[in-house]
């Protein structure tokens, strides 16, 4: 009776969750705030569920964020991050050292914290949310350039902040010295980004190789993959953040059987993780201590929004001007202070010293909490104005062209699904100026709800899905070609696109 009454919460809570992401769409928020409320409901001031446990939420809060890193590394096109990832790479080294410095000089004048408890939180609240960045700056029209420094920025950040929270959370020891924390974060993301570097390749390698005998493997394989990556690099000493997103980007880059459909099951997962972790954390909030932290917590995020995250941005910047890589515009370096948006990844890290035993811990995790909640909710809505105000959106960027493939292996070949979308440059060309190779052929033409096999002179239109068989030889070629003219039109060869 207890495991029906539990599952029953469960899935209302689920379904509650599920049906207030459309609200949050509307409003600009992000989600987890609604699932900190749902959280903060069923705890001790709503329903009264009782938890506690720091350890265990830490545990879980841990392979939550794996999932949802798995999930933002598999949904991002290397494509569009590309260009920002020199950028996003000093955000997520030099700007998160100064960060942590600005903010825990601040704290120690403002709030009289000593100098352990005030570089905790800065070093808590130094990495950006992965869940709620993705979550908002992909509903935002944004130039590729920037929404890859943030997207791969909140992937890459992690994996540092936690190596310097939990050495700064060991019980009886003195505070490391700088060139300790280095050396240390150093080795383990050396080792994190090795393990992620390995496994992303060769397992897609081997899901290339290896024919299933249903396609609804091909997804579960591939998050258990994220997860080796993960597990074994924390086994070897190494970052396993690190190595989680480097293997799902690389997994969700390589040409895979079944890609949509794996980062559709992706997204699946990371939405269930997002919606336990962030009610879990609700519960574990204790309300009745949140408004004693309210004053100390405004002031830290004060200093945090307008001090230490500019910081950081304006730093990391002229360390990649320094390298000859594009310089950021005042304009962007103001959107990207704005837009470092805090979650679920700061209030996990809180529970960290809290296990552990810090004195003074418990408060550092409602602060923390509040921080949150406040920010969050001052940010996250007004971030398209910014953008507005800014002059940096991209509202006529069209979306690019996703290809699903189904292995046809007796026959050494594959299928091809394409959804063509609003923008594209297929619309209005003819199925002969494609110039697909000759072992390739569009064999069917799905157009609102009818089938039909197109002839030559057939014009492709928005929104119409194709069915394109091909050898397994000429798959990439085809690949290529139909995202040249998606991007540029059927002249895409004479502007220089060749689709890659």
């Amino acid at each position: 009776m207890n495991l029906n009454i539990w599952l029953l919460l469960a899935s209302v809570v689920v379904i509650a969750a599920i049906a207030s992401v459309r609200i949050a769409h509307r409003t600009g928020l992000p989600t987890l705030l609604i699932y900190l409320g749902i959280g903060l409901l069923l705890g001790e001031a709503g329903l009264g569920v009782q938890f506690e446990n720091a350890s265990v939420a830490q545990q879980i809060g841990l392979a939550a964020l794996a999932v949802i890193l798995a999930e933002g590394g598999l949904t991002t096109q290397w494509a569009h991050v590309r260009q920002g990832v020199p950028t996003a790479l000093a955000l997520a080294t030099i700007g998160v050292g100064v960060s942590i410095v600005v903010l825990a000089a601040s704290v120690h004048w403002l709030l009289g914290m000593d100098w352990r408890m005030a570089l905790l939180l800065g070093a808590i609240l130094a990495s950006t949310d992965a869940a709620a960045v993705f979550s908002v700056l992909r509903r935002l029209p944004l130039p590729r350039r920037l929404a890859g420094i943030l997207e791969a920025e909140s992937g890459f950040n992690d994996a540092p902040t936690v190596i310097v929270v939990v050495m700064l959370s060991g019980l009886g020891t003195p505070l490391p010295d700088v060139a300790h924390v280095m050396g240390e974060a150093a080795l383990e993301l050396g080792v994190g980004a090795a393990v992620g570097l390995a496994v992303g390749p060769l397992g897609g390698y081997a899901l290339r190789r290896v024919a299933l005998p249903s396609s609804g493997l091909y997804p579960i394989a591939v998050l258990a993959l994220a997860f080796v990556a993960y597990s074994g690099a924390a086994l070897l000493h190494g970052s396993g953040f690190l190595a989680v997103y480097l293997a799902s980007l690389v997994l969700g880059n390589t040409r895979l059987p079944h890609r949509p459909a794996t980062r559709g099951f992706a997204e699946g997962a990371a939405w269930l993780a997002q919606i336990g972790l962030f009610v879990m954390l609700g519960i574990l909030a204790s309300p009745s201590e949140l408004p004693s932290t309210v004053v100390p917590g405004l002031i830290a995020g004060l200093a945090l929004l307008l001090l230490a995250r500019p910081a950081s941005i304006v730093a990391s910047a002229l360390i990649v001007r320094v390298t000859g890589v594009d310089a950021l515009s005042w304009r962007e370096q103001l959107f990207l202070s704005w837009a470092g948006l805090r979650g679920a990844v700061p209030i996990v890290l809180a529970t960290i010293p809290w296990a552990a035993g810090i004195i003074g811990a418990k408060g550092l995790f409602n602060e923390v909490f509040v921080i949150v909640i406040v920010f969050t909710m001052v940010q996250g809505p007004t971030l398209p104005y910014l953008a507005r105000v800014l002059g940096i959106g991209a509202p006529g960027e069209a979306r690019d062209l996703g290809v699903e493939a189904a292995p046809l292996e007796e026959l050494d070949a594959d299928l091809l699904q394409i959804t063509i979308p609003p923008g594209s440059g297929l619309h209005g060309v003819e199925i002969f100026e494609l110039r697909l190779p000759s072992d390739a052929a569009v064999t069917m033409v799905v157009r609102e709800g009818r089938s039909f096999v197109p002839e030559g002179s057939t014009r492709l239109r928005a929104e119409d899905q194709l069915l394109v068989v091909t050898t397994a030889a000429c798959r990439q070629t085809v690949e290529r070609r139909l995202r040249a003219v998606s991007r540029r039109g059927k002249l895409a060869g004479w502007y220089g696109e060749r689709g890659d």
